[in-house]
């Protein structure tokens, strides 16, 4: 019998890979990973903890306009955050609209320039 053990990473569709850097990057704070292997098309990874999000510049398949307007209620990935209310503060500074967590606990749910839904929980 086998066990899956651990995500790996997520990957992301998006359509201008400099917009997507300037939010994920500047808006959320992470790091491009250097270690990103040689592909056929253009991408870039961000190291969180022993995971990954790689971003992926190709189409997207999936219509974005019908998508609900909370993520939760859509496919997302959850990533956990130390100081919740920064990270807040960096979204409403840089205009990007969020909705709180349903369920009381400290998490929001916001959507990257390409309508990527990201749950971000409190780990406090």
């Amino acid at each position: 019998m086998f066990e899956i053990v651990s995500l790996l990473h997520a990957s992301l569709l998006v359509a201008d890979l400099a917009q997507s850097r300037r939010f994920y990057e500047s808006v959320l704070g992470l790091k491009p990973s250097p270690a990103r292997p040689e592909m056929s098309f253009t991408g870039i990874w961000y190291d969180i903890g022993a995971a990954q999000i790689h971003l992926i510049c190709l189409p997207n398949p999936d219509p974005v306009s019908e998508r609900p307007s909370h993520g939760g209620r859509d496919r997302h990935t959850a990533l956990g955050v130390h100081n919740f209310d920064a990270l807040k503060a960096s979204l409403d500074t840089a205009g990007f609209s969020y909705t709180l967590s349903q369920s009381g606990r400290r998490a929001l749910f916001v959507r990257d320039p390409d309508g990527n839904a990201l749950e971000l929980v409190a780990m406090e």
